[in-house]
C-alpha cells in the first residue's frame, strides 16, 4: 500500500521579494511621470522659441506706457522689439557687471525720460573696463531728444546667482530696475518695470556697444524625456526579472517537495 504523505504547503514569496517588486513599480511610475513632464516642457519651450522668433522678426512697436505696465508678463512681452522717444539723463547712468562675446566689462544703463513723462532704463550697451568711466566716452552721448530701438527686457531683481547687488558700494550684478531707480533718485515720474536693450548702432567704433543681447534657449527636454523613459523600461525589465527568478525558485521548491 502506497503511503500517503500530507500535502506540503506552497512556499510563500519572501517579504524582500515583494518589497523589491513594489519599489520597482514605484520607480517605474516615477520615471514615466518625469518623462511625460519633460514632454510637456518640450512643447512649452518650442512654443516659447517660436513666439520669441516672431517678436524678433517683427517691426518695432511703441514701448508700453504706464497704462499697460501692470499687464506686462515674461511670456507675452519679453524680447518684444520696441521703440522709445525721449531724452537721456547721462548723469545718472549705472554700470552693471557683464560678460559678453566682447569679453567681461559692464552694461551701461541710462535713464530715459520719455516724451510721455515717464522713465525707462535703457541698456545702451557694453563697455570694457578701460571705458568704465563716463569721461572716456562722452563723445557717444546723445544730447536732446533721441530715438531708441531695442528689446524689452524684464527687471532682474536682487543680483546674480552668486552675487547680490550692493547699491551702497555701487556694485551691480543684475539689472534691477526698481533698485537702480531708487539709488539714482528717479522721482520726477513713474519708472517702467522693464528696461530696454538698445539695438546695435550704425557706428560700431564707439562705446557702449549695443545689440549684444543673447537670445538663446537651451532645449534638451526631448533628450531628458527619452532618458527617463529608458530608465522606466530598465526598471520594468528588472521587475520582470525579479518575478521570473522568484517563480523559478517557487517551482523548484515545489518539485523538491514532490
Amino acid at each position: 500500500m502506497t503511503p500517503v504523505h500530507p500535502e506540503l504547503p506552497r512556499p510563500r514569496r519572501s517579504t524582500a521579494f515583494w518589497a523589491l517588486l513594489l519599489g520597482a513599480a514605484l520607480l517605474f511610475a516615477a520615471f514615466v511621470a518625469l518623462g511625460a513632464w519633460q514632454l510637456q516642457r518640450l512643447a512649452w519651450k518650442e512654443d516659447l522659441i517660436a513666439r520669441v522668433d516672431r517678436r524678433l522678426a517683427a517691426e518695432p512697436e511703441r514701448a508700453p506706457g504706464a497704462d499697460r505696465w501692470d499687464a506686462i508678463t515674461k511670456a507675452d512681452d519679453e524680447y518684444r522689439k520696441v521703440v522709445l522717444n525721449g531724452t537721456f539723463d547721462h548723469s545718472r547712468e549705472t554700470l552693471v557687471g557683464a560678460s559678453t562675446e566682447l569679453g567681461t566689462g559692464y552694461w551701461v544703463l541710462t535713464p530715459l525720460r520719455t516724451v510721455r513723462g515717464d522713465w525707462v532704463l535703457v541698456n545702451r550697451g557694453f563697455v570694457p573696463p578701460e571705458f568704465k568711466t563716463r569721461a572716456s566716452r562722452t563723445a557717444s552721448e546723445t544730447q536732446g531728444e533721441d530715438r531708441v530701438v531695442g528689446l524689452l527686457r524684464l527687471t532682474e531683481p536682487g543680483g546674480s546667482l552668486l552675487r547680490k547687488n550692493d547699491p551702497a558700494q555701487e556694485r551691480w550684478y543684475s539689472r534691477d530696475v526698481e533698485a537702480i531707480a531708487r539709488a539714482r533718485r528717479i522721482v520726477e515720474g513713474p519708472v517702467a518695470p522693464y528696461f530696454v536693450d538698445a539695438a546695435a548702432a550704425d557706428d560700431q567704433t564707439r562705446w557702449p556697444r549695443g545689440g549684444l543681447t543673447v537670445v538663446r534657449f537651451n532645449n534638451h527636454h526631448l533628450q531628458y524625456a527619452l532618458t527617463w523613459f529608458a530608465m522606466a523600461l530598465m526598471t520594468a525589465g528588472i521587475g520582470v526579472w525579479l518575478w521570473r527568478v522568484e517563480r523559478r525558485r517557487a517551482l523548484g521548491l515545489d518539485a523538491a517537495a514532490d
